[in-house]
């Protein structure tokens, strides 16, 4: 039976293709969802990707993965930086999360070189634009096996 895995993005992440290209690269976010799709289905995962601009959406979905998902991707965006409450909501799903980044936060504003999540990641992909999404799915898909 095929893993389920909820794909969650975060605040602006619905502007890729436009917003700062030169950073986040010129795929839109709906050329990533289905790299994820075809990615997931290529290792055996149901992928269910979704992105929101509101913390509190972010959070009730990983609350429902808890008894809906095997595993979960996330890029916060921004709310990598702020967010004890996505933080908190990952840790109480008691599932396995891969941390995913556009670019490289640890080459950027100093602000973002902390991220909430990574701590309660076991593991973090940054810098390799869209292609860490599909690093992500093999590394859970390998974990959920």
């Amino acid at each position: 039976m095929a893993k389920r895995v909820l794909v969650l993005n975060g605040p602006n992440l619905n502007m890729l293709g436009t917003r700062e290209p030169d950073i986040y690269g010129a795929q839109t976010l709906g050329d990533i969802a289905a790299l994820c799709q075809s990615g997931g289905e290529s290792l055996g995962l149901t992928v269910d990707f979704r992105q929101s601009n509101h913390e509190g959406e972010l959070v009730t979905w990983i609350q429902e993965a808890r008894g809906g998902a095997d595993g979960i991707v996330i890029n916060p965006a921004a709310y990598s930086h702020t967010s004890v409450a996505i933080h908190d909501a990952l840790k109480a799903a008691g599932l396995p999360v891969v941390e995913v980044h556009l670019s490289n936060i640890h080459q950027r504003e100093p602000f973002r070189h902390h991220s909430y999540v990574s701590a309660v990641a076991y593991g973090v992909i940054c810098g390799f634009g869209a292609v860490g999404y599909s690093l992500a799915l093999q590394a859970l898909a390998e974990k959920l096996q």
